[in-house]
């Protein structure tokens, strides 16, 4: 694989630009440009974010001229639901059609400690690894910041219903977030925002699966967001076999960058490590793993992974899991094995979309 961009462009649609798109001091900006003074921006995230209005003509102690001035200039993001399934231990699972027709997956999943929202960030995706749905059919286009809030907004009208709230969100659906990084940071920053949803950065999760040079470009930004990387492979070789980034961006370059946001940042990183059978999940590549990792302030998260149609991989036995496990933690590793959720619907990140919408992707 060739050296990645680091950015891909949104398409410009001829759309206008989603209002979830701007940040609160961007907003007070565009209110002073207006001649509107800036704590209508304070009202209008109230109505956004508080509110969840669905049309500007809603927000009632806005001068009607303010109102005609936010619709000539931006839209109210809306997703339209396609299909909805919802799995016997309460999981929901979100297949939405954007303005033009191109569709997304979000998943609401549901804890003891609340309820967590895991969101998209590309239609489809470029990276290509061997396991994932995600990118069958490639890369259509990066979501603008406004259709990520758009899903949390959507999500969260699903918990008014039984009178409960969104407390975290992981940003680890459809895409790889750090291809999308100028729309992911303002996502980001509104949905933490006091006046916007809200959402401690404690509660919000980054995946990525090893963009290094947006990697370092996060730690710059010393946001306290829990930062997660897609491992899924102790060495070079494996890791190249499953996830074609690691062609671009080799392990030990990956590993120079975790440890320079470590040190940065002072924070955890969380290793996400699926088992695939017969591939990565043998008591000597816990072994591996454990040695690459063994200086790091660091948690490995074990997924049992998804069975997905479309791809040639099996499920690692559950006696296998936890010698795995047992390696880890004989180690010194912090480790823990990632409780299944949506098991009876189609969980896997990008299936419902590569079951419905086939012709996105071929």
């Amino acid at each position: 694989m060739e050296e990645l961009k680091t950015t891909v462009e949104i398409p410009d649609t001829g759309q206008l630009q989603s209002i979830y798109s701007m940040q609160f001091d961007a907003l007070q900006d565009w209110l002073k440009e207006q001649g509107e003074p800036t704590f209508r921006a304070t009202q209008i995230f109230e109505w956004l974010y508080q509110k969840r209005v669905t049309e500007f003509e809603q927000m009632s102690n806005l001068s009607k001229d303010l109102r005609g001035k936010l619709s000539k200039s931006f839209v109210l993001t809306t997703l339209k639901i396609v299909t909805r399934q919802v799995s016997s231990d309460g999981t929901v699972k979100f297949l939405f059609e954007l303005h033009d027709g191109y569709s997304i997956e979000t998943v609401v999943m549901r804890h003891d400690y609340g309820n967590s929202v895991c969101v998209t960030t590309q239609v489809g995706c470029r990276l290509g690894c061997t396991f994932c749905a995600s990118t069958l059919g490639g890369l259509k286009r990066n979501l603008e910041a406004g259709e990520i809030v758009a899903q949390v907004l959507e999500s969260q009208r699903a918990m008014d219903e039984v009178q409960e709230r969104v407390s975290s969100v992981v940003v680890m659906g459809i895409g790889e977030p750090f291809d999308n990084y100028e729309e992911l940071v303002p996502f980001l920053k509104t949905v933490n925002h006091d006046k916007g949803l809200n959402i401690g950065a404690r509660h919000i999760t980054v995946s990525t699966s090893g963009v290094v040079p947006k990697i370092y470009k996060f730690a710059d930004e010393k946001m306290q967001i829990n930062f997660a990387i897609s491992l899924h492979a102790p060495t070079t070789e494996i890791r190249s076999k499953l996830m074609p980034v690691n062609r671009a961006w080799p392990l030990p370059k990956l590993m120079e960058s975790i440890r320079y946001y470590i040190e940065k940042t002072g924070r955890r990183v969380t290793f996400e490590y699926g088992l695939f059978g017969g591939v990565n999940d043998q008591e000597e590549h816990a072994e591996q793993l454990a040695d690459l990792i063994k200086d790091l302030k660091c948690h490995v998260n074990l997924i049992p992974v998804n069975y997905v149609l479309e791809r040639d991989y099996v499920r690692t036995p559950r006696d296998q899991i936890f010698a795995f496990e047992e390696v880890l933690k004989n180690r010194n590793i912090n480790v823990t094995i990632r409780r299944e959720q949506g098991h009876d619907i189609d969980a896997a990140c990008g299936q419902l979309r590569a079951k419905e919408r086939k012709e996105e992707t071929r």
